[in-house]
């Protein structure tokens, strides 16, 4: 596994195109949680939410 952000962050992306927003969402946990920078940080995370918390249910 890498440890770079910016890989991590790519991955993410591609998880996403591949519609697998939970795996998107944990590996840019990762990122974030690898960037010494908050600011950054923080917009990673609000780029890939968590689906649980983000998901609609229908009747």
């Amino acid at each position: 596994m890498t440890r770079d952000p910016a890989d991590l962050t790519a991955a993410a992306r591609e998880m996403t195109a591949a519609d697998r927003p939970y795996l998107a969402h944990l590996l840019a946990e990762e990122a974030a949680r690898l960037t010494t920078d908050p600011a950054p940080a923080a917009g990673i995370r609000a780029a890939y939410p968590d689906p649980t918390t983000t998901r609609t249910e229908t009747d």
